[in-house]
């Protein structure tokens, strides 16, 4: 089995040296909070205020005055103001969820009071704060993602376990930077090295000491000797049951933070569910959803989103056409056999943007590939026609596509339709990724598309099809838009 590497983009501070600021730096900025009530207060007043005086109502202000608080309020019920979501991504799902709850809240304070401007008019006043709210969401998203992979903004991290399960950790985390963990020190259990180079704050014995204190105390002056945030546990024989409980108690009682590490990687928490059994603190994995209401949905989005893009687009597609024939000869589509849902493989369309003879000249560029993996890709491929290069920067050359999610073969949104000699290279693990139908857009490609490394697109691919869901899906839909329009990766 091929496993999955990824480069090292964060080291803990104290690892090379390096002096974090004495700050606790899981502290985010300051002005996260006041723009987003700022922004949820005059997203709401300032539209409604403006069209309740237009409507001629008798108090426009207190209207306004009143939709804010209901949206604030709302906000601050569902703990969107709290330190640990300021920042965070939420999407645009949540706060739409947000929203909905808000137009009930008005719609019976409406009734109430006998207020009577047009529903239409109403709602529209409503919709700014809707906006207003992901776009300053999205505003401190990316400042916080900014100052993570400068190491600031972050939880400091002290990490307990066997040493290979805590070197698991550490490496897994120094791999990424989509979460706020920096990892200043490790306390092994029991002997063995460690390489990854983060400091041994403490060392615990391989079993547990008499003295009932003696775990609590080396663990307590670990995390002040190295200013740690919280405590992270790599379970194993050696550390869990009643020494991890002793060691539970000393750190809630001095005011620390204690998190435990399961051992799933990728696993969306939306498929967790904490149990208790006989005293044993439980976590079920739910079965990724692949029957019911969502896969209906999906189906009936894909077939009637596939149905109104080729209608709405058949302009377009004759302009693009006219532009492949006049700028290259030979046919404006380009047809190519691909693996689809259980290595059944299909025919898929795209607008050509290469010569004709580019499948045949594919072999003499193949010391030119510049994908780690199994994907042939080249950034400036010689193959491509002029109008080709602009179809790829901008993805209208997967448009036909629509036919194949038309036909089911895709779907708008799966991962990446592999190619037959690609698939049969896989190993067991990238096989996982043709369980669902492939898609025109996915995590790969909102993600760098092309710039990604082969790994890195096993990996995101694997976490779509594990955690898939409806909203997943749409979500995905709104960030490639935004992906397009960036063009990021697209070559």
């Amino acid at each position: 089995m091929r496993h999955v590497h990824f480069p090292a983009q964060r080291v803990a501070g104290t690892a090379k040296g390096t002096v974090l600021p004495a700050r606790r730096l899981g502290d985010k900025a300051r002005w996260y909070l006041p723009a987003a009530v700022t922004a949820d207060v005059l997203g709401a007043a300032v539209p409604v205020g403006l069209v309740f005086e237009a409507a001629e109502q008798v108090r426009p202000l207190y209207c306004a005055l009143g939709a804010a608080l209901a949206w604030t309020g709302v906000q601050a019920l569902r703990r969107r103001y709290s330190a640990r979501v300021l920042g965070e991504s939420r999407g645009v799902l949540p706060v739409l969820h947000d929203w909905l709850i808000l137009i009930g809240v008005l719609a019976v304070a409406r009734v109430v009071t006998e207020e009577d401007t047009p529903r239409l008019s109403a709602l529209g006043a409503l919709l700014p704060a809707l906006l207003i709210t992901v776009a300053c969401h999205k505003l401190t998203y990316r400042h916080l993602s900014a100052a993570r992979r400068e190491a600031q903004a972050v939880s400091r991290v002290l990490v307990v376990g066997e040493p290979d399960a805590a070197e698991d950790v550490i490496a897994h985390l120094a791999a990424r930077t989509d979460h706020p963990y920096v990892v200043v020190g490790v306390v092994p259990v029991g002997t063995g090295s460690l390489v990854s180079g983060v400091p041994v704050a403490a060392r615990l014995d391989a079993v547990m000491p008499e003295a009932a204190n003696g775990d609590s105390a080396a663990v307590l002056g670990a995390v002040a000797s190295h200013h740690a945030d919280l405590v992270l546990v790599a379970p194993g024989a050696r550390i869990a049951g009643e020494r991890l409980r002793r060691v539970a108690w000393a750190l809630h009682d001095a005011g620390l933070e204690l998190a435990v590490f399961p051992g799933l990687v990728e696993v969306s928490v939306k498929r967790l569910e904490t149990l208790s059994a006989g005293g044993l603190a439980v976590l079920r994995v739910v079965p990724p959803v692949s029957r019911g209401v969502q896969t209906l949905l999906k189906s009936v989005l894909d077939r009637v989103g596939a149905a109104a893009g080729l209608l709405l687009l058949s302009p377009l597609f004759l302009g693009i056409v006219l532009s492949i024939r006049l700028g290259s000869r030979g046919p404006a589509f380009y047809r190519q056999r691909r693996i689809g849902r259980d290595g059944v493989p299909f025919v898929m369309w795209k607008f050509r943007t290469m010569v004709v003879d580019a499948d045949a000249r594919k072999a003499e560029l193949s010391g030119a590939n510049e994908n780690d993996g199994l994907m042939f890709k080249i950034r400036r491929d010689p193959r491509v026609t002029r109008v080709g290069r602009l179809l790829r920067r901008t993805s209208l050359d997967e448009l036909p596509q629509l036919i194949n999610v038309l036909t089911g073969h895709m779907s708008l949104v799966g991962p990446r339709p592999p190619l037959p000699e690609e698939v049969a290279r896989y190993d067991e693990v990238e096989l996982r990724r043709l369980t669902v139908r492939p898609g025109m857009t996915g995590l790969w490609q909102i993600s760098g598309r092309s710039d990604l490394s082969w790994d890195e697109t096993i990996q995101l691919d694997l976490q779509y099809v594990d955690n898939w869901s409806f909203t997943s899906d749409v979500d995905v839909m709104g960030r490639t838009i935004r992906a397009v329009v960036d063009g990021r990766g697209a070559y």
